[in-house]
């Protein structure tokens, strides 16, 4: 039974960063409540090692984390480089996943936003709108040459490929 717990609650992760990222690519927002289930699972999934006795080690790293990413989000944020449910996003992600698989979060996180902006100023050129605008409306949004980039993208593909080498999935695996 333990085991069916653990996996359940190690599937929180994937589910609530991937629905972020649609969320953001869809409609540039990234509803609250999804950083508050990313929260909320970090709580359960660490409450499942406790009581499993796999509790992770250096949990403290995990919530350092999440705080320099809250930190860091926030100043973006101020700054208008990414809206609050990026930073959110980052933040809840951040925690989860702790160090050393921060490293890998941060980097991928990085690559996929310069991968997204050369996508989205292709996107948005002259030569492809027409193209575009034909597709549905939240595509047609997509290529606005003036609209924001959905940073949310780029911060669920850091989030998936930093996923399974963090200490917190490493703990819980029950395999």
């Amino acid at each position: 039974m333990i085991h069916l717990v653990q996996t359940a609650t190690l599937l929180v992760f994937p589910a609530l960063v991937i629905l972020g990222g649609v969320c953001d690519l869809v409609s540039f927002r990234i509803p609250n409540w999804i950083s508050l289930g990313l929260l909320a699972g970090f709580v359960a999934a660490v409450a499942a090692g406790v009581a499993s006795g796999a509790a992770p080690a250096g949990l403290g790293l995990n919530l350092a984390a999440g705080a320099g990413a809250l930190a860091a989000g926030a100043a973006m944020f101020a700054l208008r480089w990414i809206g609050g449910g990026d930073a959110k996003l980052f933040a809840a992600g951040a925690l989860w996943l702790g160090w050393p698989a921060l490293t890998t979060f941060l980097l991928v996180t990085c690559l996929a936003g310069g991968a997204l902006a050369v996508a989205l100023l292709g996107l948005r050129s002259a030569s492809l709108r027409p193209l575009v605008l034909s597709g549905p409306a939240w595509f047609a949004r997509l290529g606005e040459p003036d609209e924001s980039v959905p940073y949310g993208v780029a911060i669920t593909i850091g989030a998936l490929a930093a996923f399974p080498t963090c200490a917190l999935m490493q703990a819980l695996q029950p395999f």
